[in-house]
């Protein structure tokens, strides 16, 4: 793996679900741990203008806890909304640098981020998740080997917890990503 990014990227990430009550969504935000994790609002079926009030609440949060705040879209939103940068296949650059993340569940969606030459990617599911029951699994096996194949930073996804962490590095993850995982309180 060869990271392009500007800076060490966080180890720990919540991704938004808007399944999920704003107020939990908020609170796990608020948990994370200061100067070491990120956030990607995905949300994308709610309206812009609900949108855009979440996300400045996140960057809020964001801001008094040294969070890196990403938009799901593109990238000229992303600029304009303020966020460090933008989760999605959209592979064109904004005028300023921004982190790029892609999401990845098989060697074509791989390829295809390599190719919108995305900073790193959340390669997914691992583990079956709530968010999508009786999806398949990548598994340890198969998500190892697609993360071997990657030339940028792998973000496990997909039924993934705290307790996973030390098992990551092995099958090639340089940190993890979460819904239901980061909404619990960490006992």
């Amino acid at each position: 793996m060869k990271p392009r990014h500007r800076k060490k990227l966080p180890a720990i990430w919540l991704l938004t679900d808007e399944r999920v009550a704003k107020e939990a969504l908020l609170a796990a935000a608020r948990r994370l741990p200061k100067g070491e994790a990120g956030i990607v609002l995905r949300h994308y079926r709610t309206p812009t203008t609900e949108r855009r009030a979440l996300f400045d609440r996140l960057a809020a949060i964001a801001r008094r806890r040294r969070l890196t705040l990403m938009l799901g879209g593109t990238a000229a939103q992303a600029a304009a909304w303020g966020a460090a940068g933008w989760h999605g296949r959209d592979g064109r650059r904004a005028m300023r640098p921004l982190l790029h993340s892609a999401p990845v569940h098989d060697a074509q969606e791989l390829r295809a981020a390599e190719r919108g030459r995305a900073d790193f990617i959340f390669l997914s599911p691992l583990f079956p998740t709530r968010s999508h029951p009786g999806a398949r699994t990548l598994g340890r096996v198969r998500f190892a080997a697609l993360a071997r194949r990657a030339d940028m930073d792998v973000i496990a996804l997909g039924g993934v917890r705290a307790v996973h962490r030390p098992m990551l590095t092995g099958i090639g993850a340089s940190g993890w990503a979460a819904i239901d995982g980061l909404l619990i309180e960490r006992r």
